[in-house]
């Protein structure tokens, strides 16, 4: 897909809430477009033990752009696995913001989100693994169109203070990953605090907080269920 045919979807993601739109109060419409996507690996300890990496000892950050954005009502595609090997999932809790922060203070940063949801950061699992050998930033393996498949929005009351937020991904009605925010290195509130320091955050960015482990190959044919609470998503992957 080109990126012109990312923008307008990454722009309807941001405007687009669950059903139920009297869950969003007037003061937290979610602005839009999506500037970036900032990525937290290995938040999750199990995860970071299953793929081999040592446990970071501050967040480890990487952005994707707006135009890796889809929503998840348009299905899965996974890039030639042919030329580009196996494509992984990596289902995730995400917030987006509702204003900008820079150097923020925890009570700032609990009073920026303005959406919660989930999401899946798809990666070229042989691409990363052949680049971080070489030392090789990993855009290549987890920026490409598609790469970040996000649920609908829902207003982020609901979830009180973020530590005890589950939600699961199942794979042909399997479960395949049960994530649970209390087992995070690295809490939702710290994390924007932490980002923050590093570089400023804009209004519509979106942060996908880490991944649980249970990660693993996407086929073709594969139907995906995303759970968060009482709300599901489901998807087929192409």
């Amino acid at each position: 897909m080109s990126q012109s045919s990312h923008m307008p979807l990454a722009n309807a993601i941001v405007a687009g809430i669950n059903e139920n739109k009297s869950e969003v109060s007037a003061t937290q419409q979610i602005r839009e477009p999506i500037g970036k996507v900032v990525c937290v690996g290995r938040n999750y300890a199990a995860h970071a033990h299953e793929l081999g990496n040592e446990i970071p000892t501050t967040p480890l950050l990487f952005i994707k752009p707006a135009s890796a954005v889809v929503s998840i009502r348009q299905g899965i595609i996974r890039p030639n696995d042919q030329v580009l090997g196996d494509t992984h999932y990596e289902a995730e809790l995400c917030v987006q913001l509702a204003n900008d922060l820079s150097a923020a203070t925890l009570e700032e940063a609990k009073q920026s989100i303005g959406g919660v949801t989930l999401g899946l950061d798809l990666t070229l699992r042989d691409l990363q693994s052949e680049l971080k050998e070489k030392s090789h930033p990993w855009e290549r393996a987890k920026c490409f169109d598609g790469s970040c498949v996000l649920a609908d929005w829902l207003a982020p009351q609901a979830f009180g203070d973020f530590s005890n937020v589950e939600y699961q991904l199942y794979i042909n009605n399997e479960l395949a990953q049960d994530g649970d925010s209390a087992l995070m290195l690295y809490p939702v509130y710290e994390l924007l605090v932490n980002i923050s320091h590093a570089f400023s955050l804009q209004a519509g960015d979106v942060i996908m907080t880490g991944t649980p482990s249970g990660v693993g190959v996407l086929h073709a044919g594969d139907q995906l269920k995303l759970a968060l609470g009482a709300h599901e998503w489901k998807a087929q992957v192409q």
